[in-house]
């Protein structure tokens, strides 16, 4: 029976495949089999992956066909590493944001595998650096607060009352497809007028677009609207300091800079 291999969780970073660590560019370069996020750019793949390294595509993407289970990618990080193998689970933004990370890590305590966790730029900080949007500033905001309204999502309304009232910035993961019924809430428990929204599509990418708006004036200038996958919510006061401070070109493209999953299940590195 072989020697059990390693497996490391890194973290790809939000898009831009200049913003990845050194640290994970090194495991990339030794690693033999690689499992990867669909939000997780081609080009980091094509620069660093060793050219006999085995890549797995194991994405998630709503509603999709070819989506990859979270207990299958379990299995397979078990697997490739009782093999023997060095195993790269690589995921979009930071590992430990909201990702499934927590069950990975089960999965490989349960089976004795060996692990290192490298952290990644997560979404909220690319998004807010590529939109000129500090995520706290003094007079508008001293603390962040990572939330997500997906599909599983269930906050009080106690909660969303705190979340009207207080100072901090939001910021929403995976939650546009529901931005109507987040600004429902925050507005009907009397959010200040003086709070914006802004939704980061594709961020850190070729293809960023950044659309901001009143919470009150959401149906008005957003209602409706599809906004392209992988999109980023902040509000708050810092969103007023968009329009100032913004620096990276905003690219009104509807084309996705991520291939949906059921692309990438039959790509082949060359």
């Amino acid at each position: 029976m072989p020697q059990k291999g390693k497996v490391i969780i890194a973290g790809a970073g939000p898009g831009d495949p200049d913003l990845i660590t050194v640290k994970t560019v090194k495991a990339l370069r030794q690693a033999e089999v690689i499992l990867v996020d669909r939000l997780v750019s081609a080009e980091i793949l094509q620069s660093y992956a060793a050219p006999s390294a085995e890549i797995v595509y194991v994405g998630k993407q709503c509603r999709s066909h070819g989506t990859t289970p979270q207990a299958t990618i379990n299995e397979l990080l078990v697997e490739y590493a009782l093999l023997g193998k060095q195993v790269l689970r690589l995921k979009g933004g930071d590992v430990s944001i909201f990702s499934n990370v927590l069950d990975e890590l089960q999965s490989l305590v349960a089976h004795g595998i060996e692990y290192e966790i490298i952290p990644g730029i997560t979404a909220a900080l690319g998004a807010a650096a590529y939109a000129g949007i500090p995520l706290t500033a003094r007079q508008h905001s001293t603390a962040v607060r990572f939330l997500t309204y997906y599909t599983y999502s269930k906050l009080t309304e106690e909660y969303w009352q705190e979340l009207a009232q207080t100072e901090d910035t939001l910021v929403f993961y995976m939650s546009s497809e529901r931005l109507a019924e987040v600004v429902e809430k925050l507005t009907r428990h009397g959010i200040s007028e003086e709070k914006q929204l802004a939704v980061v599509e594709q961020a850190t990418t070729p293809l960023q677009h950044v659309q901001t708006s009143s919470l009150y004036a959401y149906e008005k200038n957003l209602g409706g609207k599809a906004f392209v996958s992988p999109s980023l919510v902040i509000i708050g006061k810092v969103v007023s300091l968009h329009q100032e401070f913004k620096w990276f070109t905003n690219n009104p493209s509807r084309e996705h800079y991520f291939k949906p999953v059921s692309e990438q299940m039959g790509l082949v590195l060359q």
